[in-house]
């Protein structure tokens, strides 16, 4: 029997899932480790994000099928919590949402996180954050997940 779980969409973010080491993108700073899997038969992905100086959090993320989108729940260990959909652009993953706080204590920001595989094996997640209902969008971050050793 076939899983419910294995239609092709569903494997759009597959290329996120591993262990890995994060850094600042171009350099060679190390910001954290992070560990990507597939869980519950292939139907959702987990992250759990370990920074090397701040509290952790992580994220699951499923793709919806009668919305033809992803979502993603974003949880971490000072409370915040974001709600995140998108979906596959070109090779790359794109997910917005509203994530509380993002600009400062009391400061909401739409976010737009980017991921994309590298030919090399590694993952970009560039982020983008808006204040103004997306009418302007400004860099917010920038890592670079490196398969770890």
């Amino acid at each position: 029997m076939t899983s419910p779980c294995a239609a092709a969409e569903r494997r759009q973010f597959d290329f996120w899932v591993g262990q890995w080491d994060v850094f600042a993108t171009g350099t060679n700073r190390l910001v954290a480790h992070s560990l990507i899997e597939k869980l519950y038969d292939g139907c959702a992905i987990r992250e759990n994000w370990m920074p090397l100086n701040n509290a952790g959090g992580g994220s699951l993320s499923a793709y919806e099928p009668k919305a033809g989108k992803w979502r993603q729940t974003w949880i971490d260990s000072s409370g915040g919590l974001g709600q995140f959909e998108g979906g596959l652009q070109g090779s790359s993953m794109v997910i917005e949402g509203l994530w509380p706080n993002a600009a400062g204590p009391g400061r909401d920001a739409l976010v737009r996180m980017t991921y994309t595989p590298g030919a090399d094996g590694s993952v970009r997640q560039s982020g983008q954050q808006s204040t103004d209902g997306g009418k302007t969008w400004h860099p917010s971050f920038d890592f670079t997940y490196k398969s770890a050793k």
